[in-house]
């Protein structure tokens, strides 16, 4: 096509944009809502303007569960770190996917977690959860005595004499936030150009010095950043942090290079812009089509490669009301049983100095080098609340590294990176980091526990969400009647075996001995070798998941949801039981048909597509292709196959 040719495709779609009044983000006017999104999400459905807007309710499908009706937690069945000790605990064996999902698996869907959800946190009452140091399937120390828990604090006017509620503080939508805030002020710290209360004179482009996030001294004076989370090792050097869309951007080095990809994307996508169109008008542009982006690759890549099968698109529906639910955002979407032990990127030899290599070693990441390439191990301990760590490493080899090897399976075992020492940084003891990977070293590692399993029993409780047999009703499914019924397993009973000595078989530690490990085509793989490491699918363990509920809660009336949901066996060829698919199902659902700007209603799409030959329709793959030059797999969410 000739420059001229596409000089006039291009004046033309901007003719019809401008029709479509591409008003700035952050000032769009009451009317303007119509063609635009608002950046808090409010004015999407135009029924109905607050449904799915930031700093609303979250809605619930079923009805609360309180003790007192009202906003008291019920009282557990057993002590939470009891329950994740029991159940939750994995032994220090790694079980893959079953389907090959690679790590993109849980780092997308934790992304898209950090665009649509993040529950109001000031103000929550203290309540920890209970430590017993004298657990005999307790291995780590706690100097703390307690587990960290807060409430998350009730709506304004719920819980004292109508039902307690919790607020979403950002907006529901799949549309980028994570990139861009749900905030004016936060949108213009993060755009390049000067901070003075107006957007009219930023650049469409995002800051990126160096290519790489703003830290919060960008500007100068590190206290006007935006907020943002300081985790870990970031409370002792917080300058050191990230700003981005949304303040969880710094949590691990992963998700930061993920921010970091879809800011390089909307730049490439602001230059590929013709000159002639104001800075406004390529902004919105942008953010247009990376919003999009996102939701193309969640709903073509993301959810197909999980199991989660949707019913066609019909169109935008404005009855359906996006707000995200509470079920799906306290319990269903915690799927951290995924979430592998540690990172594992690959870069080229060449990009490194010696210097640099010893460097990144120094801070308790393991490297080898094997030809022109050099890999990493990063275990999660260290990935979190690092960004000087991502920065070296390299945006390219994580985005590589998060592709080349199968999550572990969503299933009740949580490794202890996330079970027991949840972000925090090895005791400074410990000269070589290094030896804190999952595995016997670790609870010598650390002299405190953060559980995030018990943490996701306990949020259950605290957000008044149904037991696990009541969930299931109230999404359509049949209650279980048996534990075996829940777990797929043959017994509910403990063996007769001479390695469980203890007259209480529950808190013998031999319960959960690993017998045999299996690969993906169902292959015994030896115990204790190589391949145990990195191709085990299904693991059996001296006694079935059923009979440790059984022991546990007693009648399966008494499992609360989240363990329920963990232990469910899975749907063939999904990543879930049927209740978490379930609830995956409808809410992706409600986020689709409940968006009026989802991509395939979005009548300025086309338009851009035609009039500036910049298309939303591509892959996870490409836009890594095109934002780090990384060589990645055409479908990164499926691991290669050794």
């Amino acid at each position: 096509m000739n420059v001229a040719c596409r000089r006039g495709l291009a004046a033309g779609a901007l003719a019809a944009l401008t029709a479509l009044a591409l008003a700035p983000a952050g000032v769009v006017a009451q009317d303007d809502a119509s063609v635009l999104r608002t950046l808090d999400g409010s004015r999407n459905n135009l029924r109905h303007p607050t449904w799915g807007m930031a700093g609303v309710q979250y809605r619930r499908l079923a009805p609360a569960n309180y003790a007192d009706g009202r906003a008291r937690p019920v009282a557990p069945a057993a002590p939470d770190r009891y329950v994740s000790n029991r159940i939750f605990n994995d032994g220090a064996q790694n079980l893959f996917s079953e389907n090959g999902v690679s790590q993109w698996g849980f780092a997308w869907g934790q992304f898209m977690d950090h665009t649509f959800g993040l529950r109001a946190t000031a103000g929550g009452e203290s309540q920890p959860l209970p430590f017993d140091a004298h657990d005999p399937l307790e291995a780590f120390t706690n100097d703390l005595g307690v587990i960290d828990f807060a409430r998350t604090p009730a709506a304004p006017g719920t819980g004292a004499t109508n039902t307690r509620q919790q607020i979403n503080t950002i907006d529901s939508y799949i549309d980028g936030s994570s990139v861009y805030g749900n905030s004016a002020d936060r949108l213009e710290w993060l755009r390049d150009g000067p901070v003075d209360g107006t957007m009219s004179n930023n650049s469409a482009r995002l800051l990126l010095p160096n290519g790489l996030l703003p830290r919060r001294d960008a500007r100068g004076d590190p206290g006007a950043a935006p907020p943002t989370d300081l985790i870990g090792r970031l409370q002792a050097t917080p300058d050191d942090a990230v700003v981005a869309g949304d303040v969880r951007a710094n949590e691990n080095i992963g998700l930061q290079a993920t921010h970091l990809l879809f800011a390089r994307e909307h730049n490439r996508i602001v230059d590929a812009l013709p000159p002639s169109l104001s800075e406004e008008e390529k902004f919105n542009i942008a953010r247009r089509v990376v919003g999009a982006e996102q939701q193309f690759i969640t709903y073509r890549e993301f959810l197909p490669a999980l199991g989660v099968n949707l019913r066609p698109y019909r169109g935008y529906d404005a009855n359906v009301d996006a707000t995200l639910t509470n079920e799906f955002a306290a319990l269903g979407y915690r799927a951290h049983s995924m979430i592998h032990g540690e990172l594992e990127p690959a870069g080229e030899v060449a990009d490194y100095t010696a210097q640099e290599l010893e460097s990144i070693e120094s801070r308790g990441v393991e490297t080898e080098i094997l030809g022109d390439e050099v890999e990493f191990v990063v275990p999660l301990s260290v990935a979190f609340g690092n960004p000087n760590l991502m920065a070296d490493i390299g945006i390219g080899p994580i985005m590589r590294g998060l592709g080349a090897e199968a999550q572990y399976k969503n299933d009740e075992q949580i490794d202890n990176q996330l079970r027991s020492v949840l972000f925090q940084v090895p005791k400074p003891g410990i000269r070589d980091p290094s030896v804190c990977l999952d595995g016997p070293p670790l609870p010598d590692c650390f002299s405190g526990v953060l559980d995030l399993g018990s943490i996701d029993i306990a949020r259950g409780r605290d957000h008044g969400l149904p037991r696990y047999n009541n969930l299931r009703t109230a999404y359509g499914l049949p209650a279980k009647t048996s534990f075996t019924a829940i777990t797929g397993e043959a017994t509910e009973s403990f063996p007769s075996d001479p390695k469980i000595r203890n007259s209480r078989p529950i808190d013998d530690p031999d319960i959960l001995d690993f017998v045999e490990l299996r690969d993906r085509s169902g292959s015994v793989i030896p115990l204790d070798s190589e391949a145990a490491d990195s191709d085990a699918v299904v693991g059996v363990r001296r006694t079935t998941v059923a009979a440790r509920l059984k022991a546990i809660f007693g009648s399966v009336s008494n499992v609360d949801a989240f363990t329920g949901m963990l232990a469910e066996k899975h749907v063939p060829g999904t990543e879930f039981g049927e209740l978490q698919r379930e609830i995956w199902r409808r809410e992706f659902e409600s986020l689709r048909d409940g968006d009026r700007f989802f991509y395939l209603n979005d009548p300025a799409l086309p338009q851009i597509r035609s009039g500036f030959g910049i298309d939303y329709r591509r892959t996870l793959a490409q836009i890594i292709r095109d934002n780090t030059g990384a060589q990645v797999a055409d479908n990164v969410f499926e691991a290669p196959v050794e």
